[in-house]
């Protein structure tokens, strides 16, 4: 395992570690590339490496559940689990008998399938952490950290990109056939890969939007129910996700639909031919490529902490929008998201409407730009890009 890996120490690292004392199993998911091996290995380094991609160890987990699993006494760590669901029943069976806490690592990079049978198997004796590519936060560490916010947006945050010296449009490429499209048939066998293909960039084109089913399929070509089932293949595969529009609405008709993000720019990027970081500079999409990073950094300050991301955005009839509303102790922390390096009056309006209407339920409203400065306004917090997922650390203990 590379040193500059282990020189970037995950935020996950200490949840991993804290869970373990309470429950024999922890789960580690995540997208393919995400660096979930490199963890779980750091969590466990003395305990027994298998990896359930690996054809021998697969048949031999398949074949005698029980014998490969009498292997590992003092537990182990389970790579890719999702190949081998037969033996999480007979794992249960040796947690129970064994009773001891910390014993096993899972990992995993699909939801469906694996999750179900965790479920049925595990349920009470594992806990679950998500782990994403590598947060901003995270990266500081790096001698390979993005220097400007068209950097970042153009490369994103997969750990191998900061671990080899590989250009980045070829990395995607080689990640979109060997793991992305590998999956996709696995699950849904999808015969028309040009049209998946074709379906993936037009998602990448909406990051930042209100879903929009019908939409989609238009052009895409394809029906009305192939959308909703690729959509929830990309969100089993931790590519992308859905935000959830506030329940609360203030006595103002909502949106009800959902909107459409990424977990990682630097895909959005290159499934929109960005070839260099200096063309995100004029893209079109840059200011939703850039709501995209913001909003998944807050997802990665969650889910390192174990927790569920509780976040929305809020939008009514009229248009008026806050992009993230953060919940924390019966109060919101609106978020406004904005890509331009200076601060203009125009960027507080969706705030300042919804903190009228908000009242006393609103705190630390915040402004997000593309700047790097950090400072107040008029009782906003005004954060740069460098420190967009920092913003819970503050709000998680105040009341």
């Amino acid at each position: 395992m590379n040193s500059i890996l282990f020189m970037i120490q995950r935020k996950a690292e200490s949840t991993i570690h804290s869970l373990l004392r309470g429950f024999p199993v922890v789960t580690i998911n995540g997208p393919r590339q995400s660096g979930k091996t490199t963890l779980a290995k750091i969590v466990f380094p003395d305990k027994p490496y298998v990896s359930l991609e690996d054809p021998d160890a697969r048949l031999m987990a398949r074949e005698d559940p029980r014998s490969f699993l009498k292997r590992f006494p003092d537990g182990a760590v389970l790579d890719e689990v999702q190949r081998c669901p037969e033996i999480l029943s007979y794992l249960q069976t040796l947690i129970d008998a064994d009773g001891r806490m910390g014993l096993f690592v899972l990992t995993g990079s699909r939801q469906f399938g694996l999750m179900s049978g965790i479920t049925q198997s595990l349920a009470g004796r594992t806990a679950f952490v998500e782990l994403l590519p590598f947060s901003l936060e995270e990266l500081a560490k790096s001698p390979k950290q993005p220097q400007n916010i068209d950097q970042m947006l153009y490369t994103g945050g997969y750990p191998p990109l900061y671990d080899r010296d590989v250009p980045v449009r070829a990395w995607f490429g080689a990640y979109v056939t060997a793991y992305l499209e590998r999956d996709v048939r696995q699950v849904l066998k999808v015969q028309e890969l040009e049209a998946f293909q074709r379906f993936v960039r037009l998602c990448a084109g909406r990051t930042g939007q209100l879903l929009n089913y019908s939409s989609l399929a238009t052009e895409s070509g394809i029906s009305h129910n192939t959308v909703k089932a690729w959509i929830s293949v990309l969100e089993a595969s931790y590519i992308l996700f859905q935000l959830r529009p506030h329940h609360v609405n203030f006595n103002k008709r909502l949106v009800k639909a959902p909107k459409l993000y990424f977990y990682d720019v630097g895909l959005v990027s290159w499934l929109l031919g960005i070839q260099t970081p200096e063309q995100m500079e004029t893209h079109p999409l840059r200011g939703n490529i850039f709501e995209t990073f913001v909003v998944a950094e807050l997802m990665k300050l969650f889910l390192n902490r174990g927790e569920r991301p509780n976040i929305h955005f809020w939008r009514d009839s009229n248009g008026v929008e806050v992009d993230i509303l953060i919940e924390h102790g019966g109060r919101i922390t609106p978020v406004e998201i904005k890509s331009g390096r200076t601060v203009t009056g125009h960027f507080f309006s969706g705030l300042d409407r919804w903190m009228a209407l908000a009242g006393d339920a609103a705190i630390n409203p915040t402004l997000i730009y593309g700047g790097t400065e950090n400072y107040q306004h008029k009782g906003v917090n005004v954060v740069g890009w460098r420190d967009a997922g920092k913003i819970g650390t503050k709000n998680r203990d105040e009341k």
